[in-house]
């Protein structure tokens, strides 16, 4: 099969390392791809935000089979694009995509199914924003309601954060994502992300993780798109899991299948656990970045299979092969990040770290210069590795931090650390 993968973070080289590692994939291409992606598959420049462009594109490289990983192109409707041009995609419907794109649509199709989550009020106006918000109290969380790269989420734990945040939301600091606003209540609890693939009927299961959203050690400091994680979680237990499966993850899929938008690609199940009860966080309606890499490190060639499984909805004939094995990724972030950093410093020494089953480098914001490796993002490497138990896996990962010079970036030392 000649694939095609849309995207150019880490979440793209992970996919793209583990299907290329399938029997079934004969050419791989990643758009626009980076420095890392390079070694494992041609890159090329493209607009992924535009439909006409990818199916162009598609058409003059004889595509079989087209994933999309971020979520931009998806609620650009990309997938739906594709899909009429006769090409087997993977990722939802621009209709579908609003599971992601729109956290008030969230919350009618929660209310809809009688999903368990955050009690909310939406709000278009400031005023009435403000005195909801006064009404409630804090801790309380406020949302961008659209698309904002990760970044439009306030957990305000009293009320002069919650009200700057409706200033900035109102005010335009996140474009037109935050023209509406959703509040909701401050759920108690530990956070973790649970993956299943949907084929528009079938659910099915594919992994487990938590990710470290704050900078610093020890959870600390301002929230950034993720700066590690690690599979399995073990708060997910098979009991949870199942309940979230059948309270919040299927009755939604049925609600949208009602609504006339079936929903098929990879679902992101952000979850709050609290006493043995998961209540819904949020919906991504592609894979999670951090958490894409240490699930792609433990699927590895089958990864290929089941998502052709979700995209041509025999999912109901597919199966997931877990070793019983862990995986941690650790983030090197550029200095400065989530603030203002430089761009275009030289890194140096990857060339002598391993690159197996085991061991892997994930670039996310790399780009060659004159010949040069250098980091040109905001999170820049995801260093990961695989081990037996989650100490082995993490040592692994930390030995390999050890050995890249970098000195214009950092890391967090404590990734794993609520499960160890």
């Amino acid at each position: 099969m000649n694939i095609l993968i849309l995207g150019s973070g880490g979440r793209e080289h992970a996919l793209a390392w583990a299907v290329k590692q399938n029997p079934k994939c004969d050419r791989l291409i990643v758009a626009p791809g980076n420095a890392g992606i390079a070694a494992h598959a041609e890159c090329a420049t493209l607009n992924i935000e535009s439909g006409p462009d990818v199916v162009e594109f598609a058409q003059s490289q004889s595509i079989d089979f087209v994933i999309i990983g971020p979520e931009a192109p998806l609620a650009a409707g990309v997938a739906d694009d594709l899909r009429a041009a006769g090409f087997l995609t993977f990722g939802p419907s621009q209709a579908a995509a609003a599971l992601e794109a729109s956290k008030s649509f969230t919350k009618e199709v929660c209310d809809a199914a009688n999903a368990p989550t955050a009690a909310y009020g939406h709000f278009k106006d400031k005023d009435a924003a403000l005195a909801y918000v006064r009404e409630q109290g804090a801790p309380i969380v406020i949302k961008a309601d659209g698309l904002a790269a990760g970044k439009g989420v306030i957990v305000a734990m009293d009320l002069a954060t919650a009200e700057a945040a409706l200033d900035d939301m109102f005010g335009g600091a996140f474009g037109g994502a935050g023209a509406e606003v959703v509040i909701e209540e401050f759920m108690e609890g530990e956070e973790a992300s649970y993956f299943v693939l949907c084929d528009g009927e079938t659910v099915l299961p594919i992994g487990t993780a938590q990710d470290h959203k704050r900078v610093g050690d020890g959870d600390t400091g301002p929230n950034t798109g993720g700066m590690g994680a690690y599979s399995p979680a073990p708060v997910l237990t098979d009991e949870i899991a199942h309940k979230a499966i059948e309270e919040i993850v299927k009755p939604t899929m049925r609600v949208m299948a009602q609504r006339g938008m079936p929903y098929q690609g990879v679902l992101y199940v952000g979850l709050m656990i609290q006493n043995g009860q998961p209540r819904l966080v949020e919906y991504n309606v592609r894979f999670g970045d951090p958490e894409c890499q240490v699930l792609m490190m433990r699927l590895g060639a089958q990864a290929l299979d089941l998502l052709l499984a979700a995209a041509n909805g025999t999912l109901d004939q597919a199966q997931v092969n877990w070793a019983d094995d862990h995986a941690v990724t650790v983030v090197y972030a550029a200095n400065g990040y989530p603030g203002s950093y430089e761009k275009g410093t030289e890194i140096k020494g990857l060339e002598a770290l391993p690159e197996d089953s085991m061991n892997m480098v994930f670039h996310a914001g790399t780009k060659m210069i004159d010949g040069v490796l250098c980091a040109v993002g905001g999170r820049v490497l995801n260093v990961t590795a695989r081990g037996a138990t989650l100490k082995e896996a993490k040592d692994r990962a930390y030995a390999s931090l050890d050995q890249i010079d970098w000195p214009d970036g950092f890391y967090r030392t404590d990734i794993g650390w609520r499960a160890l």
